[in-house]
């Protein structure tokens, strides 16, 4: 059988010629693109051609029968709009609603366990609910009663008697109104220096901080800072499931000894300041509380921090109860609050160490404590920067 055989030309000319085929070469590829160059730059041009001249044609079209159809588009447009929102409106509304129902009972289920009890089983849907935190006002009918109103809201009868300081005995009459709140407890308004835990402990919550959470659960209280839950002098505050303090545990003027501190004479500040009390501090200087809290449950006597002369003593209509202030002549002034018995008159001169009275819970307190401050210049300072 033959073979075949396959032969690659092979170049015999001498190694001179080697550039002049290198050359011809890059002259053939040169030409080459440039035909690619030029065929595809004329077609394309064509192509391009063609297509602004069917997009004219199209855009004259519209330009010319811009105003036949515009009426008609419009009533469509307008006609399309209207009937979605009748059908499909009512149903996002609805699955809305639904979304913030569930959200607000999810929110009042939160608030029932941390109560500790079930809400739906011991008031009303309405009051579970909080009645959307609004009070609301009561006008009396003919025959009824504390207890039938109290009972028509699911109230305690306490409750409206806290909040329109009425007695138990009390006899309504036909259009009397009644302010009437969402749920059982007491309507605060803060006073300078209460915080949630003297308002917990204050209205029978507890003493311990965790009790002050009840204050917090309630979702219509608001806070100055909701991180601290510091409050604002002036507001108002529900104190939910609190007790009303008896009017005996709140003395209502000054309470003098029967045997006063001696005047002391001649005094001189001595520029530093002594504890003026026995006991801890339950409360520490803040912004909203511009003293020192120390309280001892067996009371005890009141020492003046230093040297000077009483300029006040007797009772104060701010919070402070029976209160005393003591002037030192070099710029300071202390102040003791709340005290159970006052052993000084103003005017009176006092040493440092002097008994000033007793410890006491007066004026605004939720327990046995002394409120000291001091102030230099009329500016309240932090007692921890100077007391010895």
């Amino acid at each position: 059988m033959p073979r075949l055989r396959l032969r690659l030309p092979h170049w015999r000319g001498s190694r001179s010629s080697t550039p002049l085929l290198i050359s011809t070469i890059g002259t053939q590829i040169t030409g080459y693109f440039l035909f690619l160059y030029k065929y595809i730059r004329k077609r394309g041009y064509r192509w391009f051609s063609k297509f602004e001249l069917v997009k004219d044609f199209i855009v004259d079209l519209l330009y010319k029968r811009r105003g036949k159809y515009s009426r008609p588009f419009l009533h469509f447009g307008i006609i399309t709009l209207v009937f979605v929102v009748i059908t499909f409106g009512p149903l996002v509304l609805d699955q809305r609603r639904q979304e913030q129902q569930g959200q607000f009972s999810s929110g009042i289920l939160q608030t029932a366990y941390a109560y500790g009890s079930d809400l739906s089983t011991t008031q009303s849907e309405e009051v579970s609910n909080f009645r959307g935190g609004e009070i609301q006002v009561h006008r009396v009918q003919d025959g009824e009663t504390l207890s039938s109103i109290a009972s028509l809201y699911n109230l305690k009868v306490e409750t409206i008697m806290w909040e329109n300081n009425l007695e138990k005995t009390a006899k309504l009459k036909p259009g009397q109104e009644l302010r009437i709140l969402p749920i059982d407890g007491v309507r605060h308004k803060v006073s300078r220096g209460e915080t949630i835990y003297s308002l917990a402990k204050k209205y029978g919550l507890g003493e311990d901080p965790a009790d002050a959470q009840r204050i917090v659960n309630y979702p219509f209280n608001e806070y100055k800072n909701s991180e601290t839950f510091e409050l604002a002098i002036g507001q108002t505050l529900l104190i939910p499931d609190g007790v009303k303090p008896t009017d005996s545990t709140q003395l209502q003027g000054p309470v003098f000894a029967v045997k006063l501190t001696p005047d002391a004479g001649t005094v001189s500040a001595n520029g530093s300041f002594i504890w003026p009390a026995a006991g801890r501090i339950t409360q520490g200087f803040t912004g909203y509380h511009p003293g020192f809290d120390i309280a001892n449950r067996d009371g005890g006597p009141i020492l003046a921090a230093d040297s000077g002369t009483v300029i006040a003593a007797g009772w104060d209509t701010t919070g402070y109860g029976n209160r005393i202030m003591v002037d030192h002549a070099n710029g300071y002034i202390t102040l003791y609050g709340h005290l159970s018995v006052i052993q000084v008159q103003p005017g009176q001169r006092v040493s440092r160490g002097n008994v000033l009275g007793k410890m006491g819970s007066t004026g605004h307190s939720t327990g046995t404590h002394l409120h000291f401050e001091i102030r230099r210049g009329g500016v309240r300072e932090n007692p921890g920067n100077y007391l010895k």
